[in-house]
């Protein structure tokens, strides 16, 4: 006769003491600090043989390195964090659980000094573009004091004379996506959800609300501000707030230019530059012109309205389609 053993399973205590001496574990190995000249790699990590590791660098449990990963010094690893490929990270970075940096694939990606990357991140991997050929280098340029917040999305350039660039002290909120050959440059602000297609320039003092989309090829000027949920399929001009399912324009960026500093006599001369080019009064004038000889002539005129809408507001004007003898 065979006999069947069953194994029983853990008691709900054991099973809660388990689990909370596991997490007091992975909480003293991130909490830890080395040294200045030491480094601590957990037991459980993966670090090639390979690998530069700097002075004072942390490595977390079930972290992953590869062999053509360097690491700066004072970075750390947070628990199940991964560097792949042909990675380098600068002086002080800091990894989050879950965070990927890199991949196996020709190319490079390089990190500055003291970047943020949240968790569950995913930084300077293959591309999403039709273009890229298997095998092509691909690169992407991080530069310093950024922060990444979770499950933002950076892609590697589609082709090997072309560079994904992020510049300094930017601010990329949570579920943002940068996508292939992007340059974005500094002191930027991207709200929640903000996607930027491929080859979009973002210069520097943007911000953008959240569910922000940005279609291909587009730029966005200096000090502009996008409102949350648009979708922005033009250029956005420098100083500038824009807003709508097609984004349009709503004047200037008035807080945003208070905050950075403009002066009150800067900001009377982008306004009146404003009204010069986004406001043709002259339009106007013109219609209400033509509306008013022919009224004059004693003939009635079929007009459409056609709405002008430069900062946001419908701006009524009549076009003069046909007119007919009294």
């Amino acid at each position: 006769m065979f006999s069947l053993h069953v194994h029983k399973p853990l008691s709900a205590t054991l099973r809660t003491l388990t689990l909370v001496h596991f997490s007091r574990t992975l909480s003293d190995v991130s909490n830890q600090k080395p040294s200045e000249t030491t480094s601590f790699i957990h037991p459980t990590a993966v670090v090639h043989p390979d690998a530069v590791i700097g002075q004072g660098v942390s490595i977390g449990p079930f972290c992953t390195v590869g062999s053509s990963a360097k690491i700066g010094n004072a970075c750390r690893l947070y628990p199940g964090s991964h560097i792949f490929g042909n990675t380098e990270l600068g002086e002080r970075c800091i990894l989050m659980t879950g965070t990927v940096v890199g991949d196996d694939l020709p190319g490079r990606t390089v990190l500055g000094c003291n970047n943020i990357i949240g968790h569950h991140a995913v930084v300077g991997i293959k591309c999403q573009d039709m273009k890229y050929k298997t095998g092509d280098e691909c690169f992407l340029e991080v530069g310093d004091n950024n922060e990444i917040r979770e499950h933002t999305s950076i892609h590697r350039s589609s082709k090997s004379n072309e560079m994904t660039v992020i510049g300094d002290n930017n601010l990329i909120m949570g579920s943002c996506h940068i996508a292939h050959d992007c340059k974005v440059g500094n002191d930027n602000i991207f709200a929640n959800n903000t996607l930027l297609a491929g080859h979009v320039v973002v210069e520097d003092y943007a911000h953008t609300a959240g569910a922000t989309v940005v279609h291909q090829f587009c730029c966005i000027g200096s000090f502009s501000f996008i409102g949350g949920g648009s979708v922005v399929s033009q250029d956005v001009p420098r100083y500038v707030m824009v807003s709508g399912e097609r984004a349009e324009l709503r004047g200037l960026n008035l807080e945003g230019l208070r905050r950075r500093g403009f002066s009150m006599q800067e900001v009377r001369s982008l306004r009146t530059a404003y009204r010069n080019i986004f406001m043709p009064i002259a339009l106007f004038l013109a219609d209400f012109l033509i509306y008013f000889c022919c009224f004059k002539l004693g003939k009635r005129m079929w007009r459409k309205p056609i709405l002008y809408k430069p900062l946001g507001r419908a701006v009524p004007s009549v076009r003069l389609l046909q007119h007919q003898e009294i």
